[in-house]
């Protein structure tokens, strides 16, 4: 007993000694480092769209520009008239015949002396004892209203085919070609079947117009009623 007793202390009084002696290192601690959360990013879904047809647009009718009419040349204006005043006509004219209020296209005759009227329906008869004659005048077979005028004489006209003589009415009657009314004889004659119901001879152009007969309708048409 008595040993221990001496043990103890010394046991003791070494685990003191050993404790002072040995120095005892305390580490510090280390730092909590903070957690920092991340966002999770979430992909963005996007909804399916189901792809569209291949759709042509509608196209558009093809606007082709207005053509502008062109403007026509200017014609220069007919010469009518000579320097000296005479009328110019050419191989047909209009004739407008005041007696009926018709207008008619009529043929220039150089080789012909007297203007003729190709008539239809011709009477002659009597009044105040002086000849007259009835008739009306063909267009193209037509026959226009009928009307009367005193005979200023009477042609006789052989006939190319045979050598009959034909006795026609002359007859004076006023007429307006162009701008000119003038007064002339006519023969009447019975010509349905030419194109032309008027003729003019060299008894109405002679001293008042020239002709030109590689040219038409030199003259303006005259207004009826003019």
């Amino acid at each position: 007993m008595k040993n221990w007793k001496l043990i103890l202390p010394l046991m003791m009084s070494g685990g003191l000694i050993a404790c002072t002696s040995t120095p005892t290192t305390t580490q510090p601690a280390e730092p909590e480092t903070p957690v920092i959360e991340q966002p999770i990013e979430v992909p963005e879904v996007k909804p399916e769209v189901e792809p569209k047809p291949d759709v042509k647009p509608a196209e558009k009718p093809e606007t082709k520009p207005e053509k502008k009419p062109k403007p026509k040349p200017e014609q220069p204006p007919k010469v009518q008239k000579t320097p000296d005043g005479m009328l110019i006509l050419g191989s047909e004219e209009w004739v407008y015949v005041p007696a009926i209020k018709q207008t008619f296209k009529a043929r220039i005759d150089t080789g012909a002396t007297t203007s003729s009227i190709s008539a239809t329906e011709v009477v002659p008869f009597e009044r105040d004892g002086k000849d007259w004659v009835q008739f009306k005048i063909d267009i193209n077979g037509k026959a226009s209203k009928e009307f009367k005028l005193p005979v200023e004489r009477w042609a006789k006209v052989r006939q190319s085919s045979s050598e009959e003589v034909d006795k026609r009415a002359v007859v004076v009657a006023y007429i307006q070609v162009g701008d000119l009314k003038e007064q002339t004889e006519f023969t009447l004659a019975e010509r349905g079947h030419m194109k032309f119901p008027i003729l003019l001879g060299r008894s109405f152009f002679r001293d008042i117009a020239v002709i030109d007969v590689s040219k038409k309708y030199v003259q303006n048409k005259p207004k009826v009623g003019k």
